[in-house]
């Protein structure tokens, strides 16, 4: 493993001198003035190490070492002190610094010192790839995604693989196939899965204030910015960016966010200095974004960028293996979110389940789930009767349903209930006999 030396100092001629001196030495090595610069470098994976003055204008080296312990705090500091500031180097290395190395210094003192930073950087990094492929054996993302078909296995190892890899990507998928969740989970098994998942759905943005809730502001940026506000951006991080439906931003914020992520900085409204973000983005779109590009509506240059890996997830109807053990799962999460027992799965129902086209998706079955336990539907076979059957059926199904769909507005209050359809006590009784409705199944016990 070829470990990487950024060395940082605001001094040209100690920048060149040191320069001189790794590469003299065959040490990969990045020189740098400024110490934003490296954080804009820097993430829980970056195979390398630093070195920095503790000196500097703009963020100093202890500055530098509070927000490098943020995103990794095995990541190793040797800090260059001067002979005055020894003390406070000391109490740098209580704060998470590796080493220090007082000026003037000899060069074998020097790549002694760093050779040693090399090898504790180089350790750490090989037993957390050993426990991260063990990990990968044992991760819990068959419980994150359901589904057993080969389509979704398919899947689930493109995840794994992704999750590994800082690199942004792209999912693609129709309405409700779940490019959200999919990116959570790709969130949970990635090295930063202790940082930020933050969502950010594209298409509610307002437009007049999109690069606001996205940048954020200094106080006095604009009329009305009265103190200073992190933008969705900042707040994610040394995390993850999830950037939902991404077609919704328009032309000049995708020119910005093309910049944000290949610098993977920001810059707040109203300030001229860059904030590290170290983070990883995924974007989502249900919409081609190469016809969209091709037609002018989406920015070329941000589709290549993003689809460096592309997931694409598949419709419900290309894994219908996987339909009876989702809806079997979603009708457990509705029952328990609306105090409710789960209710009985019929022969029928499985049926019926798994021949409907599902156009809206998982959630289309997600929604019917949560009908199906609070008691407005019973069987997807009841609305093809009200839609094909005779009258007499047709005009009991509607009739049920719009009883069933009143309890659930007033949460089984009978009284409530026959008030609002304008019925009498007695007959609203018979009718939920007839149609075998309780109003226990209604109320939610909170």
């Amino acid at each position: 493993m070829n470990i990487e030396v950024l060395f940082i100092d605001d001094e040209e001629d100690l920048r060149r001198a040191v320069g001189q001196m790794l590469d003299l030495a065959g040490l990969k090595a990045r020189i740098l003035s400024s110490a934003n610069t490296a954080l804009a470098l820097i993430s829980r994976d970056f195979a390398g190490i630093i070195v920095s003055d503790i000196r500097m204008e703009q963020l100093n080296g202890m500055e530098l070492l509070k927000q490098v312990v943020k995103i990794d705090k095995e990541l190793p500091i040797l800090l260059v002190t001067g002979h005055g500031d020894v003390n406070l180097a000391v109490n740098a290395m209580r704060d998470g610094a590796y080493d220090f190395i007082e000026k003037p210094f000899s060069q074998e003192r020097f790549l002694d010192a760093i050779n040693r930073v090399i090898e504790k950087r180089r350790l750490t990094l090989e037993n957390r790839q050993l426990r991260n492929s063990i990990n990968i054996k044992n991760d819990d993302l068959d419980n994150l995604i359901i589904g057993n078909s080969a389509t979704m296995q398919t899947i689930k190892n493109q995840i794994r693989t992704i999750a590994q890899s800082p690199s942004d990507i792209l999912i693609i998928g129709d309405t409700g196939t779940g490019k959200e969740l999919s990116a959570r989970a790709i969130h949970s098994l990635s090295l930063n899965k202790a940082s930020p998942f933050i969502a950010i759905n594209c298409a509610a943005l307002p437009h007049d204030m999109i690069e606001r809730e996205l940048f954020g502001y200094e106080a006095g940026a604009f009329s009305g910015a009265s103190r200073a506000r992190f933008g969705k951006f900042e707040h994610g991080r040394n995390g993850t960016i999830f950037l939902d439906e991404i077609i919704s931003l328009p032309q000049n914020v995708q020119a910005k966010l093309l910049r944000v992520i290949e610098e993977n900085s920001i810059t707040r409204l109203g300030s001229n200095e860059a904030i590290a973000l170290n983070a990883r983005f995924i974007a989502s779109s249900s919409i081609d974004l190469e016809q969209a590009a091709n037609e002018g509506n989406f920015r070329k240059d941000l589709l290549y960028r993003l689809n460096t890996i592309t997931l694409k997830m598949p419709a419900l109807k290309q894994r219908q293996e996987d339909i009876v053990e989702l809806f079997i799962y979603l009708t457990k999460q509705a029952a328990i979110r609306l105090h409710q027992e789960p209710p009985n799965i019929s022969d029928n129902l499985i049926s019926s389940l798994n021949h409907k086209e599902w156009p809206g998706n998982v959630r289309e079955l997600q929604n019917f789930a949560e009908r199906y336990v609070m008691g407005i539907e019973s069987d997807i076979s009841e609305q093809e009767t009200i839609k094909h059957g005779v009258l007499s059926k047709r005009i009991a199904a509607v009739e049920r349903q719009i009883i069933a769909n009143e309890l659930v507005a007033q949460s089984g209050r009978l009284k409530a209930t026959y008030e609002g359809l304008g019925i009498s006590r007695k007959s609203l009784y018979e009718k939920m006999q007839k149609h075998n409705l309780s109003s226990k199944d209604f109320k939610k016990n909170i």
